[in-house]
């Protein structure tokens, strides 16, 4: 099912719930002007049709100390199905990666990592390199945020 095929409702509870994920179904049905059980009901078929994976809280990287912001590149030697794997399987053990992504282009793979500073960067980047089949890693530092956000566009 893709959104195209939800109803403006289910669209408008995504919505609210992507900035918001505390509101309760009370204030949700207030909002959208529907009943408290339509809204239970329509919440629990978005997460059982998997429209929504998980309810998190997203914390503010300056009061938990993780404000070194980091996008490393890595390159590996081979792209064969075991390297590939391999390299996924591993990089899951690293809190320090917040997201992964294989990419297309000069390298492959792009990490977003979250470190209190250079030095927990830098044991991270030792451990990183640790890794078999790396060939380069290569990463920038954010200096300021402009825009983040969580909510896709519906």
């Amino acid at each position: 099912m893709s959104t195209s095929e939800l109803d403006p409702t289910d669209v408008e509870i995504l919505k609210l719930l992507q900035k918001d994920a505390s509101l309760t179904n009370k204030e949700i049905s207030y909002k959208l002007h529907k009943s408290i059980a339509t809204i239970h009901e329509r919440i629990r078929r978005l997460k059982e049709q998997g429209y929504i994976l998980r309810t998190v809280a997203i914390l503010d990287k300056k009061k938990i100390n993780k404000t070194l912001i980091a996008f490393s590149q890595v390159l590996l030697n081979d792209h064969t199905a075991d390297t590939l794997s391999t390299f996924e399987r591993e990089i899951l053990k690293f809190p320090e990666v917040m997201e992964c992504f294989q990419m297309t282009g000069t390298f492959d793979f792009i990490l977003r990592v979250a470190t209190r500073d250079m030095e927990e960067y830098h044991h991270f980047y030792r451990k990183l390199g640790t890794l078999p089949r790396i060939t380069s890693v290569q990463s920038f530092f954010v200096l300021s945020e402009t825009k983040s956000d969580t909510a896709y566009p519906l």
